[in-house]
């Protein structure tokens, strides 16, 4: 099925490096980003496959392009119910229904659904008036996670350090000032320390694969500190401390998801994205879930996944993906994200700055750039968003990727960048366990977020 034609929904590093490495399948000749950016507007150097950018609503850009797959990457359109919509006008198309994507959509919701299912999650209270709160807020020893129910595209999160921050935050939401109606109905949630892992599976509403687990780092600054943010850099692959993890978290985990879903007449086609934690001596902690691929870890996840991404995505679209094994990353072979983030991310954001040495770093080798923050001012690239670049590196060890990612993030420069220091450097002062990847490395604060 050689010349299909893709729709990649979305602006983002994540979209980008998904049509990338849809361009890359031997069945696809054709890839359109809606909307795209700076980075989505032409093919890679080398490439003889079609990339471009259009504008307009999703639909209407899928009736007159007509694609063979339809591949939505943020979490709105999918909470929102563009599936549906693309499905009742005829199109394959990859991701959640709106009532499978109640498990991103409303926290409150994913937790009563863990704790049905025996998915193993961290003690949590659900408030939806101010009246409940201070009740809530006593049954916490420590100060609780304070969590907007709804999406707040990765800033509803609230760690707190005090019972009074977090009565202060949750009021901020319960009146709609922090996040309107996605706040209205929060969750607290007990605090726990681990070790944070992104785990990544593609369903097809019956059966899942799972993907190479990656790690990812959620504060803005060195050595995790700072205010979350919607991730600032990722590695991978990595190696589960206790080889029989992996296994408790797609038979405990993974697997009783997507039969809950199932069993509620919601099937659930796409990518879960969970995001767990693990805790010496217990089992993996299940946090949230998202209904997409996550954003950086996708810039992680196409230098690691061997085949036809197309292929692969229709079939789980089609429901069609049966009992394969789970997708495995090509032996030695890692890869590093450091994103390059906007002056004042992840507040108030200053944007239209030029971006300089994108062109010197194409031409490096086993270099990517992805887009997120970007767009086209006549021959000038400027800062269009909070996360700007996603600078990735591929080599053989851990160490190469690093080396190559930072020396081509040092290569690019704008006006008020910000990028960490420390991504992957934890997990490369312990030794490297048998069987491949690197090991999930200490998180000092929980990437809940």
């Amino acid at each position: 099925m050689s010349g299909r034609r893709v729709l990649v929904v979305g602006k983002g590093g994540r979209e980008h490096a998904l049509a990338r490495r849809l361009l890359e399948s031997e069945s696809v000749a054709e890839v359109l980003v809606a909307p795209g950016n700076a980075g989505t507007e032409a093919s890679p150097l080398g490439s003889s496959k079609r990339l471009a950018s259009a504008d307009g609503a999703p639909l209407e850009v899928a009736k007159a392009f007509r694609p063979d797959l339809v591949v939505v990457g943020p979490e709105a359109p999918l909470c929102e119910g563009l599936v549906d919509e693309l499905q009742a006008a005829g199109f394959l198309a990859y991701g959640p229904s709106r009532a499978a994507a109640r498990l991103e959509g409303s926290k409150a919701f994913l937790k009563e659904f863990a704790v049905r299912h025996g998915i193993n999650t961290p003690r949590h209270v659900t408030v939806r008036s101010e009246a409940e709160l201070a009740p809530a807020l006593a049954q916490f020893a420590e100060p609780p996670v304070v969590k907007a129910d709804g999406l707040c595209a990765g800033k509803g999160v609230i760690v707190a350090t005090s019972h009074e921050q977090a009565r202060s935050a949750a009021l901020e939401m319960l009146s709609g000032r922090a996040f309107g109606a996605a706040g209205r109905t929060l969750v607290l949630e007990e605090r726990v320390y681990g070790s944070e892992v992104s785990v990544h599976a593609i369903s097809d509403g019956r059966h899942a694969w799972l993907l190479p687990f990656v790690q990812d780092h959620k504060r803005l600054a060195d050595n995790d500190r700072g205010p979350n943010t919607g991730g600032m850099g990722t590695y991978g692959p990595v190696a589960l401390p206790e080889p029989e993890l992996a296994a408790h978290i797609r038979s405990r985990i993974i697997e009783p998801i997507v039969a809950g879903m199932a069993e509620a007449g919601t099937p659930f086609r796409g990518t879960i994205f969970a995001n767990l934690m693990l805790v010496p001596g217990a089992a993996p902690t299940l946090f949230e879930v998202n209904t997409r691929f996550g954003d950086p870890e996708t810039q992680i996840l196409m230098n690691l996944l061997q085949g036809d991404l197309c292929e692969l995505l229709s079939s789980a679209a089609r429901g069609e993906l049966g009992q394969g094994r789970d997708v495995l990353a090509p032996p030695q072979r890692h890869a590093l994200c450091v994103i390059l983030a906007a002056h004042g991310y992840p507040g108030e954001l200053r944007l239209g700055d030029p971006i300089r040495g994108l062109e010197a770093v194409a031409a490096q080798e086993d270099v990517l750039v992805y887009h997120a923050g970007t767009r086209r001012q006549g021959e000038q690239t400027l800062t269009a968003g909070g996360r700007v670049l996603g600078v990735t590196g591929v080599g053989r060890t851990l160490e190469q990727a690093r080396q190559r990612a930072y020396a081509a993030a040092d290569s690019i420069e704008f006006a008020g960048k910000q990028l960490r220091r420390d991504i992957g450097i934890a997990a490369l002062g312990s030794a490297a366990p048998p069987g491949g990847g690197v090991p999930v490395s200490p998180i000092s604060v929980p990437g809940q977020g």
